[in-house]
């Protein structure tokens, strides 16, 4: 049988003709091309074939799909209702726009064969607003002479299914976005006895980062600024050290995820952040003239608007020849303070937005601000009106797009928006699914198509130490003063 098999659709009054068929991809995939044409959800569809109705999993080698057969469909499309001339509005009723903020949340992602991996890590960073604002202003024809035309397509793909997010309510098939990616990354498009295979959703975060920082450059800027950098971007100066010839350097570098190491000895997220920002490296000594083993010891230089955390859950097992899975519990806060990860400068430009940001939280609350106790755990030190001017300047953050009179300024505290959990005990098999916050400050958990209410306080439950899901990623979005 052909890879690729066109037919004719009918459906109704209408006749879809040349819809392409992938033998290689579960019917399910075909079923939401015809989603996309007719409106008609997959679970809707009746299509007859030989033998019966068309399953979802049904081998296309075994059902003698001919090139230019007619297939029939029947089901009814899903259409939205008219508002009725009464002064009652039902929410079905709406325009789909208006039913996403009635709903509180956007629309759910199709699975279109082991691909929860990827629809978790889309449902995660459409969370972020600066990045769907910066994808709303790349355009078809924005590829620059650097960026070759895959990476330009799946930009575009990524920018297309955020807006149709957005738009819907019911589930999207995100069918544009899945072959673009596979085409990008290969990877992606490995298959095992016929079916595609699960991926890490980590590496599809990843790749699908890199790929957006290299389309998405600030139009207003002479330097071609990187927009993604700006957004989740993290510095590290890093102190490399030879304890036997006592050599010492150090080096600066840019990452856009921290690295929760888990070992024995950690039971929480701060722990294994320090255990990721210290490392061992073996390289050859000048002075020794061998090969000598170094400390590298890293802290944060600066801080992005967004900080990922990679929990390193997964490692290759020799025995089995497959990624195995770390299951202990490790517990992680709704709130994030990074302060002792980072460099001395960077804590001292932390220190006055930081006593603005518990001086304005004080007041919330009614208390009383000391304003000559300057003491805290963050050691603050008493600074003159130059100072403070001074590190406010050095701190400030550019809006994206705008010019403000204010300017926003980090504080080293962090909120969680986002959690990337898998279920299962290898990363190549198990079940991904995302937890994310909208802005309504109700948590939604992103099963494949199915969103799901959560409650707040059981998201920091998925910490592990069971076959339950267990965060893989987590992303926290800054708390910033303005001033």
């Amino acid at each position: 049988m052909l890879e690729i098999c066109t037919v004719n659709v009918k459906w109704q009054k209408e006749v879809f003709k040349n819809v392409e068929i992938d033998t290689n991809q579960p019917p399910l995939v075909f079923k939401c091309q015809l989603f996309d044409l007719t409106g008609v959800p997959p679970e809707r569809q009746k299509i007859m074939v030989k033998g019966g109705l068309l399953k979802d999993d049904a081998d296309w080698a075994t059902l003698g799909v001919k090139e230019g057969q007619k297939l029939m469909m029947m089901g009814t499309a899903d259409e939205i209702v008219k508002a009725p001339e009464k002064s009652i509005v039902f929410m079905e009723d709406l325009p789909e726009e208006e039913q996403v903020v009635a709903v509180g949340h956007t629309a759910g992602l199709f699975n279109l064969g082991n691909t929860c991996y990827m629809n978790s890590t889309v449902q995660c960073l459409h969370t972020v607003p600066e990045l769907k604002s910066a994808l709303m202003n790349y355009s078809n024809a924005g590829k620059s002479n650097e960026v070759d035309q895959s990476s330009h397509l799946l930009t575009i793909a990524t920018r297309d299914l955020f807006s149709d997010l957005d738009r819907n309510v019911k589930p999207v098939a995100p069918m544009q976005f899945w072959m673009v990616l596979r085409k990008k990354y290969p990877q992606f498009g490995q298959q095992h006895n016929g079916a595609f295979m699960q991926q890490d959703a980590e590496e599809c975060w990843t790749q699908l980062m890199y790929t957006l920082s290299q389309c998405l450059k600030s139009p207003n800027s002479s330097e071609s600024k990187e927009i993604v950098k700006s957004i989740f971007g993290i510095d590290l100066i890093s102190r490399i050290h030879c304890a036997e010839s006592s050599e010492e350097s150090s080096e600066t570098e840019s990452v856009y995820s921290l690295k929760c190491h888990i070992s024995q000895e950690v039971n929480h997220l701060h722990e294994g952040l320090k255990h990721g920002l210290k490392s061992e490296l073996e390289k050859v000594s000048p002075s020794l003239g061998r090969t000598a083993i170094y400390m590298k010891e890293s802290r944060i230089k600066d801080l992005p608007s967004y900080l990922t955390i990679q929990f390193v859950r997964f490692f290759w097992k020799r025995e089995s020849n497959q990624k195995a899975k770390i299951l202990r519990k490790v517990d992680y806060p709704l709130e994030l303070d990074v302060f002792d990860l980072c460099s001395d400068e960077l804590r001292q430009k932390l220190q006055a937005p930081r006593k603005i940001l518990r001086d304005d939280e004080s007041k919330k609350f009614g208390l009383k601000v000391n304003e000559k106790n300057g003491d805290s755990k963050d050691k603050d030190v008493k600074m003159t009106d130059s100072e403070v001017r001074n590190i406010f300047s050095g701190l400030s953050i550019c809006i994206l797009f705008s010019v403000s009179e204010k300017q926003t300024h980090l504080t080293g505290i962090y909120d969680l928006v986002a959690v990337l959990t898998h279920k299962g005990r290898s990363a190549d098999s198990g079940h991904y699914a995302a937890w994310v916050k909208q802005e309504s400050g109700k948590w939604i958990q992103f099963d494949d198509d199915n969103p799901i209410p959560q409650r707040e306080e059981d998201i920091t439950k998925l910490s592990g130490g069971g076959d339950w899901h267990m965060a893989y990623i987590c992303m926290y979005k800054a708390r910033t003063v303005s001033m």
